[in-house]
């Protein structure tokens, strides 16, 4: 029979030192009914403290919601998470040395809930060589009080690995449905992203634990179609009703990111034409016909409004890491969900898919470039993201697409007569000597033989042997004052260097249609951990 359970009761479960998975995907699947009432208990000062706290990606609307709740001192001792960058306040925990902090790639944390659900010692994985995840390197520990090692360096049938381990046991699992009926059997038919939340509630059963699903609707025994059923009932101990739930941190239900419905293509508003978006306007000329590509955050998350206006999206297949595959993805508070999905898979699933080599393209963003063409992400000032799934996807796509505006900060840049105004810049050199720390290995890629492109939105950059080449130029940006005057060093200049096509500085569409008529689609493959 169903435990129903209210949020408070729920989270008064939960004890001092326990081991404790949050689900959720970035703006979306998180059980925030839950993590509010587990909040206000600590606050009340009724604990729980020095719980260690295991996520599995960024869950939050950057300085609010999700695992922001969680994000005061004592209440958290150590955490193992995929990422930190929508969480901030909870970022200040890992910056200041007052929590244990870890980060694996997303992809890793993901299978390492199959493995603990499975008794597994971890996940044996190439993901991360040669990068902060090495433990040559950092070993995944995000600050420095953070001292034992949970990455080993193996070597098996001639091959270097790392060797992830299982975090504790876990004493509790917060996730999230969309109904439960009254044996608890869950489904997820209002979800934008379906996750690994299985896969966390079978580990935490299989370990002796609670498992609390949030969801927003009881129906009858039985009622839900045995296809349409997520989680079966005897993995869940207990259920929390909130029939408000929230589909994303933007929108509280829209049928077209669940797949209740389609919306005509022409129904998205393209976005307003400035610096950002000229970035993603360069980057879209990189896609070829019957690409599969994955989209990060930032910038790169823009790509697929500009694909809706270039009336090239349903000529490319557009992933996200968190599952969903086809449609528009979404960005900021609808990152991790898409507009018109032909698919919704589970997140582990398609980290198989990336880290086998699947991805034709892949378009992310960059804090931090060097003259190597190393990429930093994960922490720079006063920042400690970690990866998300960012090293499963550049480590393992035939062609990486880089973008991020030129200088970081606060700039003020307009886009004006079919070109840029540069009326000033940011005070963050974003070109750098050397990056604090390594989160894409431009040698790695150079010897797997990817292509690397650095995009900003006044120059183009390719990575070579060497370091990096300037390629394009931005009509009326001067290459001395406005370009190689904010880099740290001097990269190669190509004696081919040209201007960015003048179309992306106009706005409305560019043609791109047009052009993939006379494109192939670029193809290599991923054999025995080099590309050919």
């Amino acid at each position: 029979m169903l435990s129903l359970l209210t949020a408070a009761q729920a989270v008064d479960l939960i004890k001092d030192s326990d081991t404790l998975i949050v689900g959720g995907n970035g703006g979306t699947g998180a059980a925030e009914t839950v993590l509010v009432a587990l909040e206000q208990r600590f606050l009340s000062g009724a604990g729980p403290h020095l719980l260690t706290l295991i996520n599995i990606t960024g869950v939050g609307a950057v300085t609010e919601k999700g695992i922001c709740h969680l994000a005061h001192e004592g209440m958290i001792a150590r955490v193992i998470g995929g990422n930190f960058g929508l969480q901030v306040p909870f970022m200040r925990l890992v910056r200041d040395e007052l929590i244990d902090a870890y980060n694996f790639p997303q992809g890793v944390m993901s299978q390492l809930c199959r493995a603990m659900a499975a008794k597994h010692p971890g996940v044996l994985t190439h993901v991360g060589i040669d990068t902060y995840m090495d433990p040559r390197q950092d070993g995944g520990r995000m600050n420095a009080r953070t001292t034992l090692p949970l990455v080993e360096l193996v070597e098996v049938l001639g091959q270097q690995w790392l060797l992830y381990h299982v975090p504790n046991p876990p004493d509790f699992a917060i996730i999230r449905g969309t109904s439960a009926d009254e044996d608890g059997y869950i489904s997820m038919e209002h979800e934008g992203t379906t996750r690994e939340d299985l896969s966390i509630a079978q580990a935490v059963h299989n370990a002796g634990g609670t498992v609390i699903c949030q969801v927003k609707r009881i129906v009858k025994r039985g009622s839900i179609h045995p296809q349409m059923v997520k989680i079966p009932g005897f993995l869940i101990d207990h259920v929390v009703l909130d029939p408000d739930q929230m589909q994303t941190y933007g929108t509280a239900h829209d049928p077209a990111r669940c797949g209740e419905t389609r919306v005509p293509a022409a129904m998205i508003v393209p976005d307003p034409l400035n610096a950002r978006r000229v970035i993603a306007r360069r980057a879209a000329f990189e896609l070829s016909p019957r690409d599969v590509v994955n989209l990060g955050v930032g910038i790169s998350a823009m790509i697929p409004n500009v694909a809706a206006e270039e009336g090239i999206e349903d000529l490319i297949t557009l992933t996200v890491e968190s599952g969903v595959i086809g449609g528009v993805p979404g960005h900021a508070r609808e990152f991790g969900t898409a507009i018109n999905p032909r698919a919704i898979l589970d997140q582990a699933y398609q980290f198989d898919f990336y880290d086998g080599g699947g991805l034709n393209c892949a378009f992310l963003s960059f804090a931090e470039v060097d003259a190597i063409g190393n990429v930093n992400v994960t922490r720079f000032g006063d920042r400690r993201d970690g990866s998300g799934g960012f090293i499963d996807i550049t480590q393992n796509s035939k062609r990486l697409v880089f973008n991020g505006v030129m200088t970081g900060g606060k700039y003020d840049i307009g886009v004006e007569k079919g070109g840029l105004a540069i009326r000033s810049d940011g005070p963050i050199r974003k070109f750098v000597p050397e990056v604090g720390q390594i989160s894409f290995s431009a040698s790695l890629a150079l010897q797997r033989g990817q292509e690397v492109s650095y995009v900003t939105e006044r120059a183009v950059f390719q990575l070579e042997e060497g370091g990096i080449t300037l390629t394009e130029i931005a009509p009326g940006v001067r290459l001395e004052e406005d370009v190689l005057a904010h880099m740290g060093f001097r990269p190669r200049i190509s004696p081919d260097l040209r201007e960015m096509d003048s179309r992306i500085f106009w706005p409305g569409p560019m043609g791109i249609a047009a052009s993939f008529a006379g494109k192939q689609r670029r193809t290599r493959q991923i054999i025995r951990g080099a590309m050919r």
